[in-house]
């Protein structure tokens, strides 16, 4: 049977069978490939020449970076994404409308996502001092924020001092509350909690905001907000398994929205961060150990007993330099935060941002490590180097903040052996 013209449009169908046989999970090559997946599908034996034709006469190729993006052992089964992603397209629809139609954020988590627009309470245990305070550890928190899930770092862009993919990602997610649940529990022996506070903050996905991101991404956006979303409910399944109950509190950062630039009205509608979270309260939604706080304004509000937290991503703070690093912009701008809800009769003690991918754990402020850790953007402008941490802390009913610890996301190395202690010796 002869074989038809190579049409352009004939050239088309081809490329684009391939490329959907790559997204259902099959591989460039493997058995069965891609290929032949497609050649089925398409109705013809081979499609090793047709390519070839495609290619000589049109330029035309398939993406086969897709094969990545599919593959089942760093990402999802293809039903599972087929799934979620119609939840996707369904929100982002609704959300293309609703300059037209006027849909609410009330209609959105009403109509689409089935929950209620009232804010939440905040749990008892969380707010209610116990009678025995003295005997009381206290509330710990585990501040999620920057993981930037999706972007890759080259280790030859950066000295080979770091790396960064989604497999990489989610070792380190995984890592990072397996950590914060073994400091908790193991170290601090014998302590007992009511339950814990997870404050994400932000720029959970790395997004498309800039030409490079979207070049070198480990895969587009839609099948890294469903990984992102898997990745973390098994988190937070297992810190509800581990304490019991969970207090989610969240805002959204800079670089998971959908415009060319950030925007102060409708900050929540326009990110993937807030997706996520949504989806997120969706997947939890019938399970009472967990509460979610996810405002519509950038900053959030709530307290642990008797200590107030602010909550923001941090990218309003503007400044800093090669000596002092983010101190003085976030300083600054926790000033005029401060100012601000003074002014409004909510003030706070401590606040906590992201956004500077720097560690640093202060009385009064709590500026978060990333899970990316160092890149090319820090490398070039000559930052130091940061290991991959987040910051977690326990809130004592009396005394505010206590115990304050870094939880490391990338794999230790092997201590190299040394005394446990020395002195220095003077020069013979």
């Amino acid at each position: 049977m002869p074989m038809p013209p190579m049409t352009e449009e004939r050239a088309r169908q081809i490329v684009a069978a391939v490329e959907d046989a790559l997204r259902d999970g099959f591989r460039a090559s493997g058995h069965p490939s891609a290929r032949e997946e497609a050649a089925k599908r398409i109705g013809i034996p081979n499609l090793a020449r047709p390519l070839g034709r495609a290619k000589s006469l049109y330029g035309l190729e398939p993406d086969w970076s897709l094969e990545r993006a599919a593959d089942p052992d760093t990402v999802l089964p293809a039903d599972r994404i087929a799934e979620l992603q119609q939840e996707v397209k369904n929100l982002r629809a609704a959300l293309r409308d609703s300059q037209t139609e006027e849909l609410t954020r009330k209609a959105v988590r009403k109509h689409i996502f089935g929950l209620r627009d009232t804010p939440a309470a905040p749990p008892k245990w969380l707010v209610k001092t116990p009678r025995k305070a003295a005997h009381v550890l206290g509330v710990p928190t585990l501040f999620l924020s920057d993981w930037h899930w999706g972007e890759c770092v080259a280790p030859s862009e950066v000295d080979f001092a770091n790396e960064f993919n989604l497999p990489i990602a989610q070792d380190r997610a995984r890592r990072v509350t397996e950590s914060a649940v073994r400091l908790l529990t193991q170290h601090l022996t014998g302590a007992e909690y009511p339950g814990i506070v997870v404050a994400l903050g932000g720029d959970m996905v790395t997004g498309d905001i800039h030409e490079e991101l979207t070049a070198t991404n480990d895969a587009p956006i839609m099948p890294t907000v469903v990984d992102l979303f898997e990745n973390l409910t098994a988190a937070l399944s297992l810190l509800a398994d581990t304490f019991g109950s969970v207090f989610v509190v969240a805002v959204t950062g800079n670089h998971g929205r959908n415009t060319r630039k950030i925007q102060a009205k409708q900050r929540y509608a326009t990110n993937f961060d807030w997706l996520v979270y949504q989806l997120l309260e969706v997947r939890f939604r019938d399970d009472p150990r967990l509460t979610f706080h996810t405002p519509d304004a950038s900053d959030a509000h709530y307290r642990i007993y008797g200590h107030r937290y602010l909550l923001t991503h941090g990218d309003q703070f503007r400044g800093g330099d090669g000596l002092i690093g983010p101190l003085g912009p976030v300083t600054r701008g926790r000033h005029k935060k401060q100012s601000r809800d003074a002014s409004l009769q909510k003030s706070w003690d401590t606040m906590l941002c992201g956004h500077f991918h720097t560690l640093m754990q202060l009385p009064h402020l709590i500026v978060n490590g990333s899970l990316k850790g160092l890149d090319e953007y820090a490398f070039a402008n000559n930052f130091s180097f940061e290991r991959p941490a987040q910051a977690c802390w326990i809130t004592h009913p009396e005394h505010g903040i206590t115990f304050q610890m870094p939880v490391y996301a990338d794999e230790p190395k092997a201590a190299a052996g040394a005394e446990w202690v020395a002195v220095p010796r003077a020069a013979a």
